[in-house]
């Protein structure tokens, strides 16, 4: 466990992965980019299943990091390892209608585009999500969640990659080094995604 300022900041344990999923849920419950692919009433719902089911697949393969005991989570995917093998997608499939329903197709498209779009080189750390609950924000968690990883590229020369879905998750991005590489409109008239790279920092 690291203490950053105030705020201690550790890898999550398994048996927490059901309370950042809600987390997750939380803190994109009002993003562009989620609202557009799930225009449904229950986004919120939706999405705990989706993050949930993310997580059960995934996170033997990404490094999971915890803030504020749980308000804010960050998962990362190591070099090399930020696309989901075949098996895994097919496993999440059944999880995903339910989750997506009609928007499914769509779903499927801002994923082939954003996987178009994913740099191959040089060696970087993919920043999968990065959520803090609403009531939370404002409080440093973000920042803290983002310190160690640009840290570890630091040190290991290595770069970082993500997409941004809204003007403050840019911002904080920024603050910590990213910069915009492309802004691009998502499937079907959907709103703009930043994709954003940072170069290590000597």
């Amino acid at each position: 466990m690291a203490a950053i300022g105030q705020v201690s900041v550790r890898r999550a344990r398994p048996e927490e992965h059901g309370q950042l999923a809600r987390t997750l849920a939380a803190a994109f419950a009002d993003d562009p980019a989620w609202s557009w692919l799930m225009p449904f009433s229950d986004r919120e719902q939706r999405q705990r299943l989706f993050f949930a089911t993310e997580l059960a697949h995934q996170a033997h393969r990404r490094q999971v990091w915890v803030a504020g005991d749980g308000a804010a989570t960050a998962v990362w995917a190591p070099p090399g390892l930020w696309r989901a093998p075949p098996g895994v997608a097919m496993r999440e499939a059944p999880a995903m209608l339910r989750v997506f329903g009609r928007r499914l197709p769509l779903a499927f498209r801002w994923l082939l585009r954003a996987e178009h779009k994913h740099p191959r080189e040089p060696q970087h750390w993919y920043l999968n999500y990065l959520g803090t609950e609403p009531q939370s924000q404002g409080q440093g968690l973000g920042s803290a969640l983002l310190r160690p990883m640009v840290a570890l590229c630091d040190r290991d020369r290595s770069g970082a990659y993500l997409e941004s879905s809204s003007e403050r998750s840019r911002a904080l991005y920024e603050r910590h080094g990213f910069q915009v590489v492309e802004t691009f409109e998502m499937p079907g008239g959907g709103p703009d995604i930043h994709r954003m790279w940072r170069d290590p920092q000597r």
